[in-house]
């Protein structure tokens, strides 16, 4: 067996031990690569500090370990991280204090690839690394790094400079990789890359006995017979669970778990109090990966109406553990609901999110029928399609 190509991979969208769930499906993308053999993995996670860490940035600051996790190295470097006003200067700053160890880390054992896990600032900072090193480079789309920094015109320049340079591109859709283009990226170097899925954990479960597990484990009395949503997203306004508690007074005796933490919390607590369904809206926080198929399976829809989504892995995982999806037409949206068994696209206001559960309520698809519908995504096809998008770039050299 020839031996591994090795990749660096830039990562600001990684867990670590202050956030052990933000961009858990990079570290899963990135450990099923490794586990494979043809390549071996250096995963660089820069953590971002102000020169005095205050308030959560404490926690940061002693999450900046490097480690061996799940077969990957990753390296936690600290950068200089200007709050709230120092977007602008993040790439730079980041390649600044990878570059050093990398030219090390290179000079022992070279690198073939570097890639980066999220456009900005990921992508910009890859590029100098990669230019610095003399390696050809990749950078993925994911979504909110498109939607929300493709925004601002100058983090918008920096991304089209690097996807200009880059000797590939990948998108988690088609419909991210238009929305790319439109931005001036270039189409021809785009490759969709859908995500993955851990086949062991999301599967249909049995509903009755998902329930008992929901109810049991967060102390919720849950109705057997009666509705049950899920959303499961950050509690940001972009995610949309305000319009999802909007429509639940026309539900009676519905129920809503909501999975995530996030700014939006507060008000979407008093929202549930204004509207007099405080009691049948349940925050369970952020949930491990394993606690989260038996919340989709004892749900009979998952109800998330994003404003903007790449192809959001909650929708995948949703549909392997049987549970249809209301959703909005976001990113890769329609790639994935492509028939009534997978669910329904609605509009992103309160009336149709409500028409759409009630159709699915009405007429429920089987688990079965549904979970056939995410029988493509496995993070084993997500790793082989990945190794053969990277050995192109090499080739491509």
């Amino acid at each position: 067996m020839n031996a591994p190509h090795r990749v660096l991979s830039l990562a600001t969208l990684y867990p670590n031990a202050a956030h052990p769930r933000f961009g858990t499906f990079v570290a899963r993308s990135l450990e099923a690569l490794a586990a494979r053999g043809d390549w071996e993995v250096t995963v660089v996670n820069p953590i971002g500090l102000p020169p005095i860490p205050f308030g959560h940035y404490r926690a940061l600051a002693e999450a900046a370990v490097d480690a061996t996790e799940h077969g990957v190295n990753v390296l936690r470097p600290r950068f200089m991280l200007l709050p709230k006003i120092g977007g602008r200067f993040n790439p730079g700053a980041i390649a600044r204090a990878v570059l050093p160890f990398a030219r090390r880390l290179h000079a022992e054992k070279p690198f073939d690839l570097v890639d980066a896990q999220f456009f900005y600032p990921d992508g910009p900072a890859a590029a100098r690394i990669a230019k610095a090193l003399g390696l050809p480079f990749a950078i993925k789309a994911r979504g909110a790094d498109i939607s929300y920094w493709g925004a601002k015109p100058y983090a918008l320049r920096m991304m089209r400079e690097a996807a200009q340079e880059a000797t590939g591109l990948l998108a988690v859709s088609e419909a991210l990789a238009s929305d790319m283009a439109a931005l001036g990226f270039p189409r021809g170097k785009i490759a969709v890359h859908y995500t993955g899925l851990d086949r062991t954990l999301f599967h249909p479960r049995d509903k009755a006995e998902a329930r008992r597990d929901v109810a049991r484990r967060f102390g919720i009395a849950l109705d057997e017979s009666a509705p049950l949503l899920a959303t499961v997203g950050a509690l940001i306004p972009r995610k949309g669970q305000a319009f999802v508690i909007r429509a639940l007074p026309q539900w009676p005796r519905a129920r809503l778990l909501l999975v995530g933490k996030g700014e939006d919390e507060a008000h979407l607590r008093a929202l549930a109090a204004e509207l007099g369904v405080a009691e049948r809206v349940h925050f369970l926080g952020s949930l491990d990966h394993r606690a989260l198929p038996p919340v989709l399976s004892a749900a009979d829809a998952m109800v998330l109406p994003s404003a903007s989504e790449g192809l959001a892995n909650a929708w995948v995982e949703a549909l392997a553990c049987g549970t249809p999806l209301v959703i909005t037409d976001a990113g890769g949206a329609r790639e994935l609901v492509k028939s009534g068994t997978a669910g329904r696209i609605a509009a992103r206001d309160s009336t149709a999110i409500a028409e759409a559960v009630q159709a699915l309520l009405a007429a429920p698809p089987s688990p079965g029928d549904v979970a056939r519908e995410a029988a493509a995504f496995s993070w084993e096809a997500h790793a082989a399609a990945l190794a053969a998008r990277y050995e192109t770039l090499l080739q491509a050299r």
